[in-house]
């Protein structure tokens, strides 16, 4: 099969698996767990690892299309993929032979993961982190607690990141091994369906070979390598954002009529569908950007996803409440697409690195002469 094939397949089999049931999830909070395991097991949440482990092995442009895609039909189920590939590539990046081979095929055989990096302490100052990673011979220890772990409510494995020595170290938790304790998050305001829960790790053990190497380095490393991924990961989810408010509204303008004509033809609406427009597009190229950057193995991909990032957040935060502007009371109901995505496209200023983390890491980019 080629590799277009195999994108068009992923593309086919997510639209059969969400079909007309984002609203219904959304209302819920919740996305049927047998769902989730079918999205697993056909390889959808981490698409990008290798066919050798089970995966459907795209590259980075043709995922961040999977994932826009997703993002236009459910930012919940996008917010998985999201979590799903930055485990499957901490594991990846910094797993052995023996660890990928070992938990890579149960990423993409239908288990599920949830990345733990927040504490309460420790939001985008990592480094303030508290939780314990330790090993005494053929034995792991991890104590702490880490808050919005998105997918964790559905996790089979958790990806934990904690101090070791005077380092950092990941370590990977089955969910439900002694000690781990997952309470949902109630409520959220958006990605209501995603499963973000806080997890309790109470003198946790598991054996040695759950410690990926590189244990000891500095926790910066650590996680930017997955948080390139889960930037990347939510700029192309942001374009499918974007995408799903162009189309209600565009749909929307062309068939409601106020004051003899079509919205469409008044032009403070045709404006808005025309910023809608462009922001679509300035977020998309951000993102095949950062995407040919991965795929070619460039040095600034890290910078180049951070753009990405902050660009498409920003434009899917606005480009939101332009489509509710623009269907008015029929886009203020709560589950509508554009309700959603209003709700959802400000949790994507938030979280991989706030808005603010985002200036401040490209000013720094700036500053020191590296741009």
């Amino acid at each position: 099969m080629t590799a277009q094939a195999t994108a068009d397949g992923a593309r086919a089999a997510l639209g059969e698996l969400v079909g007309d049931r984002a609203e219904e999830w959304d209302l819920a909070g919740r996305i049927p767990a047998e769902t989730v395991r079918e999205a697993a097991r056909r390889g959808l949440l981490c698409a990008q690892v290798a066919a050798e482990h089970g995966g459907l092995g795209l590259d980075s442009r043709a995922n961040g299309e999977l994932t826009a895609y997703a993002g236009s039909l459910c930012s919940s189920l996008r917010s998985l993929m999201t979590s799903q590939g930055m485990a499957a590539w901490t594991v990846q990046r910094f797993g052995t032979a023996a660890q990928r081979g070992m938990f890579l095929p149960r990423l993409t055989g239908g288990e599920t993961a949830g990345v733990a990096f927040s504490e309460s302490g420790a939001g985008s100052d990592l480094s303030a982190m508290r939780t314990e990673i330790r090993r005494e011979g053929d034995t792991v220890h991890v104590t702490g607690a880490k808050v919005w772990v998105t997918g964790a409510a559905y996790a089979s494995l958790l990806v934990v990141f904690g101090t070791y020595g005077s380092g950092a170290a990941v370590v990977v938790v089955p969910a439900d091994a002694p000690g781990v304790r997952i309470e949902r998050v109630p409520d959220p305001m958006g990605c209501r369906a995603a499963g973000h829960a806080d997890v309790h790790l109470d003198g946790v053990r598991v054996p040695a070979d759950h410690l990926l190497s590189g244990a000891g380095l500095p926790v910066a490393l650590l996680a930017t390598t997955a948080l390139t991924y889960g930037r990347l990961s939510v700029a192309w989810g942001c374009a499918g954002i974007l995408r799903a408010c162009l189309d209600s509204a565009a749909a929307h303008a062309r068939t409601r009529e106020q004051f003899g004509k079509p919205l469409a033809d008044h032009q403070l609406v045709a404006r808005h569908l025309a910023e809608l427009a462009v922001a679509e597009q300035v977020a998309l190229r951000c993102c095949e950007h950062a995407s040919a950057c991965w795929d070619e193995n460039r040095p600034e991909l890290g910078t180049q996803a951070v753009v990405a990032k902050y660009v498409a957040s920003r434009e899917a935060v606005q480009g939101a409440a332009t489509a509710v502007q623009v269907l008015a009371s029929r886009g203020a109901r709560d589950g509508h697409p554009v309700a959603r995505a209003y709700r959802d496209a400000k949790l994507m200023e938030i979280i991989e690195g706030s808005t603010e983390i985002s200036q401040l890491l490209l000013a720094d980019h700036v500053r020191t002469g590296r741009g």
